[in-house]
């Protein structure tokens, strides 16, 4: 009876701290650039990754951001906005380490095109 006490206590624990997580973003911000790939990967469950190359001030390095979207409808206008500057709103949420979420911590929930 202690060990289905325990194991009932560390699921709704484990259950709490992924709602929580997922339900408050560690930041949230926008970064411009242009996406480089989108596609739709990962075991056992599918996720929308992508890589934009940032753009910056003249003779800065181009950084590239790594995302993943949890949404088909943004994955959808990220794929019809290919070869623009766009910018991408993002929320970023740390410790969830679930496959099904996807290997980024950050999560793209909106695309503006900026041309």
């Amino acid at each position: 009876m202690k060990m289905l006490i325990g194991f009932l206590t560390l699921l709704v624990a484990s259950v709490g701290f992924i709602w929580l997580v997922w339900h408050w973003p560690y930041s949230i911000g926008e970064r411009a650039g242009y996406v480089q790939g989108l596609s739709r990967s990962g075991l056992p469950c599918k996720t929308w990754e992508g890589e934009m190359r940032m753009v910056g001030a003249p003779l800065t390095s181009r950084d590239k951001f790594h995302f993943s979207v949890p949404s088909d409808a943004v994955a959808s206008t990220l794929n019809a906005s290919a070869g623009k500057l766009v910018a991408l709103h993002y929320d970023q949420h740390k410790g969830l380490l679930a496959p099904c979420f996807g290997p980024s911590s950050y999560f793209v929930t909106g695309v503006r095109v900026l041309e």
